[in-house]
């Protein structure tokens, strides 16, 4: 989307949103060569920060190619900010309801009208102790082999130290830095045409999450876990554990009562 064509609200929404970014984070961006100058297609960034969504959108609004977030339906139905959501284009998720599948449509559509849609595959916030990406949920994969268009990979760091994950006080001294990373284009060609299996999408989806990871390596310096933190994973394990020590507890009890 050329920047003539970025429209009133995303306009008036930079108004609003540029200056406290600009007074608050310092920018370290790159690989805006990589945000392609026509057509349709996605990106795919990692979220570890209530503030990194703002960060990432200056970013990306500096490209020319504004994006399109998929977000709670919620936000569309409150006040000013619902006006901004509708009237900048953002598209409702409406989940676990029978409109669950209007964002996927949405998405395709957006794309194919020549649009940027903006994917976190994660789903949330990370939940990886050292902020690394997590397993990623599936959408992002099904538009991108729907579509066919480009996905390009984007990773962040530097919100996430302005406001940790799921914290609630910004930490403004010293001043941070937004740090950005934008790839070449992940190759999925290998997926096309062919039937989307959970299966398929699965690796599709892995393939994506381990783009978005390399360029977090890079900005980081170091290297990512071999295995992504997969939350699911992990609250099966937590159950199990918190069975086990109820388990241990109620076989104590026992064995205290027969003495």
């Amino acid at each position: 989307m050329p920047r003539r064509r970025i429209g009133f609200w995303y306009r008036l929404a930079a108004v609003i949103a540029k200056p406290p970014l600009v007074v608050l984070i310092k920018r370290d961006w790159r690989g805006m060569e990589h945000i392609p100058a026509h057509g349709g297609f996605i990106t795919v960034v990692n979220h570890n920060s209530h503030v990194d969504p703002f960060a990432y959108a200056h970013f990306q609004y500096n490209t020319g190619r504004v994006p399109r977030f998929l977000a709670k339906s919620g936000l569309f139905k409150k006040g000013f900010v619902g006006a901004f959501m509708r009237g900048t284009g953002q598209i409702p998720v409406y989940r676990e309801t029978t409109d669950a599948l209007s964002a996927f449509r949405a998405a395709i559509d957006a794309v194919d009208r020549g649009e940027c849609v903006a994917f976190y595959p994660e789903g949330t916030i990370t939940r990886d102790p050292d902020q690394w990406p997590m397993t990623g949920k599936t959408g992002a994969a099904r538009v991108a082999l729907q579509t066919k268009c480009p996905v390009i990979p984007v990773a962040q760091w530097g919100a996430n130290e302005l406001l940790p994950p799921y914290a609630k006080k910004l930490n403004v001294l010293p001043r941070k830095t937004s740090r950005v990373l934008a790839g070449p284009a992940v190759d999925l060609s290998r997926f096309y045409d062919k039937e989307m299996t959970p299966d398929l999408l699965k690796e599709a989806t892995e393939v994506i999450m381990a783009a978005i990871t390399r360029q977090l390596e890079e900005l980081r310096g170091e290297k990512a876990p071999v295995m992504p933190y997969d939350p699911r994973k992990e609250r099966i394990e937590q159950r199990r554990r918190s069975q086990a020590e109820t388990g241990h507890e109620a076989q104590t009890g026992h064995e205290e009562k027969s003495k």
